[in-house]
């Protein structure tokens, strides 16, 4: 009965009001929080007290957060709202536009400001849109607004920013370098340049009208897009990067030819099936499911390994375009992933290394994986913002013309 009354008195108390109010927080920074974690934070607090806040933040931490990329947003979140009973006013109060002067920067997270914003009031009547317009994703952006994320950082977005930038990255456009095929079709252009005569197309012509010659058919080499095929790292350091680029790769290749897609952390997924999908969104669910090491470590070197056993027909001749979306941060041997990027090297045209740490001014690939992948690799391109993803198509359409 005793275990009884206290956890009543917490529950009755302020403290599981402002614990639940925190869990929402949490939710609104994009850390993984259920009801069932917030409950467990309840019960953490009846049994450490609330005497020591050390113990208090550990105890919550452990029960609240499951990333290891999402503990110092916690912890940011638990100083801000545990330091005052009223602090969560007075921080709604400062965020609030102030004609007197501007305020100074916060320097907190960008998922930490966004959560301690304040939340609509559902009480507060909300003034219906006119039923003849519709209201566009992003209208609401400023010219401004639009120039900061274009060039913003993906893993530096807050919750509802990543949620838009996702959205803007479907609409950049990537178009698949073509070569022409081995397969032949009717020009129609009797003046085109590098195209032989269509014999049996102007005896056809001719018999139509009376052995008169009146027009050349001759046959040019169709244009088909490169196979490709995509290797997404889902570790826990690209994992901000990941989700939005896989989008971003299932809306602006949805009408390449042949399109092979795996990710990779601790072991290689085929994501195929899930981009057969129409809807990206559905999409994105699919690959969720599908992938049961994400948010973990990368072994590209074992992954390639796997690839080669099981899906080496995945590669046309060497004719592929093989684009690599990782960090580099491999924690493999350099020995394997050695030997298997010969192995793609060989069977590819182009291998392509699509690096968010680009970012970085002066970034060198120092780590042992890097290292590797970078002396493979035909180029190294940056996809950490908007920009970077707009600027890949003209990159990709360069490196082929230089290409062998």
């Amino acid at each position: 009965m005793a275990g009884i009354q206290q956890l009543g008195d917490v529950r009755s108390g302020k403290l599981a009001g402002n614990i639940t109010a925190f869990g929402r927080a949490l939710r609104r920074a994009g850390v993984r929080t259920d009801a069932m974690r917030i409950a467990l934070a309840a019960e953490a607090v009846t049994l450490v007290g609330v005497e020591n806040k050390l113990d208090l933040s550990a105890a919550m931490e452990a029960v609240m957060v499951s990333r290891e990329q999402d503990r110092m947003v916690f912890r940011e979140l638990f100083d801000a709202w545990f330091r005052d009973p009223e602090l969560a006013n007075k921080l709604l109060a400062q965020m609030l536009p102030s004609a007197e002067g501007k305020a100074e920067p916060s320097k907190r997270r960008p998922r930490v400001r966004e959560a301690l914003t304040a939340p609509r009031d559902p009480a507060k009547p909300v003034v219906a849109a006119k039923p003849d317009k519709e209201v566009e994703f992003d209208a609401a952006m400023t010219s401004s607004d639009r120039q900061r994320l274009q060039h913003a950082d993906f893993n530096a977005l807050g919750a509802s920013e990543y949620r838009l930038v996702e959205r803007l990255a479907r609409d950049v456009t990537l178009p698949i370098p073509s070569l022409p095929s081995r397969r032949l079709r009717v020009a129609g252009d009797a003046g085109r340049q590098h195209a032989r005569m269509h014999w049996p197309g102007v005896l056809h012509e001719a018999a139509r009208t009376g052995g008169e010659i009146l027009r050349l058919p001759r046959l040019s080499r169709r244009e088909q897009p490169l196979p490709l095929l995509v290797l997404v790292d889902v570790s826990g350091s690209m994992e901000r990067y990941a989700r939005l680029l896989l989008a971003f790769l299932h809306a602006s290749t949805r009408r390449a030819g042949r399109r092979d897609v795996f990710a990779f952390g601790t072991r290689l997924t085929d994501l195929t099936p899930a981009f057969r999908l129409a809807d990206t969104d559905a999409m994105l669910g699919a690959a969720s499911l599908a992938i049961d090491d994400f948010a973990g470590g990368t072994r590209l070197g074992s992954s390639l390994a796997e690839l080669r056993r099981a899906h080496a027909r995945r590669l046309t001749g060497r004719r592929t375009l093989v684009l690599v979306i990782s960090d580099g941060l491999d924690t493999g041997e350099p020995a394997v992933l050695e030997n298997e990027l010969l192995w793609l090297k060989r069977h590819s045209r182009r291998l392509l290394w699509l690096n968010p740490l680009l970012r970085f001014e002066g970034y060198a690939p120092l780590a042992r994986g890097a290292t590797v992948l970078h002396r493979h690799a035909d180029a190294m391109l940056a996809v950490h913002n908007l920009s970077a993803l707009e600027q890949l198509a003209a990159s990709l359409a360069a490196l082929m013309r230089s290409g062998r």
